[in-house]
């Protein structure tokens, strides 16, 4: 079988690497698909990988389009990229991709499995716990220890079937931590409560300023869970999943700057995910007659700071505050 990473930024190039430098306890080929500078560093001098433990460059297989690569009907994809670019990947995938593919979606929110169960039948959710940073073409920062990652796996919207089982032994067989989940959503949506602070990460330095903010935002989300009827594990779930299997740890000689979102502004990006996390909720608030304002607030702001290519944490939390 051939896995293909699709997207393979900072997540993405953890999860390729590491596939690619275990494939030979679990047999399958793997190739990453990712564009511009990076594509250009890995396909020249190969995707270095640094974690608390070491580091390591991997000649893993790279292209700069999914077209290029030879798509079976028992190949795996799994996408990588953040939402907002999804729906063009998923289109081009289409275009090209036999009946058959199965597409995993290892991202944040819990909209993208929506978006390819309209084009294919196998679809398969992936809850990503993954520190990883990408700030440098051809290089990223895996913090997690003692595995980078945690990637419970699962059939969407639920079940069970033998290839989730058999991508779930691929990431153990590559020391990424992974179990089969018949309820995976539960899962990604416990995940969506947490990335929910990620535009706070982004746009507010002092991080013990915004807590409040963030815990209101929670709680909103939490609400508007309730209304919807939307099950989700509870943090003591999260957090037992997570003891002695994957935690944050320094990696030496390199510094730790911040999330997903943060990275995007740092990198000048001018769109953020913003709008298929906090925007989640502010849409489920809408559909179900509960108050987001906090949710709203956080998700216009930080849509208009990358449209206005805003600097990273360049905001107070009182400033965030006012604007509710």
């Amino acid at each position: 079988m051939r896995i293909v990473v699709y997207g393979a930024g900072a997540v993405g190039g953890v999860i390729g690497g590491r596939l690619f430098q275990h494939r030979d306890a679990h047999g399958d080929d793997v190739t990453l698909v990712v564009r511009g500078a990076h594509h250009d560093a890995i396909r020249s001098h190969g995707l270095t990988l640094n974690d608390p433990d070491g580091s390591v460059t991997l000649p893993v297989p790279v292209v700069d389009r999914i077209s290029a690569v030879p798509l079976g009907p028992g190949d795996t994809v799994i996408l990588s990229m953040k939402t907002q670019d999804s729906a063009a990947a998923l289109d081009a995938l289409a275009s090209h991709a036999p009946p058959g593919v199965a597409v995993a979606c290892a991202q944040n929110g819990v909209e993208n499995e929506r978006l390819a169960a309209r084009l294919f039948a196998r679809v398969y959710a992936i809850c990503v716990m993954l520190p990883a940073q990408l700030l440098e073409s051809g290089v990223v920062d895996a913090a997690g220890s003692p595995h980078n990652a945690i990637l419970d796996i699962g059939c969407y919207p639920t079940g069970l079937d033998d290839a989730a089982r058999s991508l779930s032994a691929a990431f153990e067989a590559s020391g990424l931590a992974s179990r089969p989940d018949p309820a995976i959503m539960r899962s990604k949506y416990t995940k969506l409560l947490m990335n929910l602070q990620n535009p706070l990460d982004a746009l507010v330095a002092d991080r013990a300023s915004w807590k409040d903010i963030y815990s209101r935002a929670r709680a909103e989300a939490e609400a508007c869970l309730a209304a919807a009827g939307i099950d989700y594990a509870s943090d003591e779930e999260e957090q037992a999943r997570r003891r002695g299997v994957m935690e944050m740890r320094r990696v030496p000689g390199r510094q730790r700057g911040g999330g997903s979102t943060w990275q995007t502004f740092v990198r000048g990006g001018r769109t953020t995910e913003v709008d298929w996390l906090n925007g989640e909720i502010v849409l489920l608030g809408r559909l179900h007659g509960v108050p987001t304002p906090v949710n709203a607030m956080l998700q216009a702001v930080a849509r208009q700071a990358a449209l206005d290519g805003r600097p990273a944490r360049s905001f107070t939390a009182a400033e965030l505050d006012a604007l509710v």
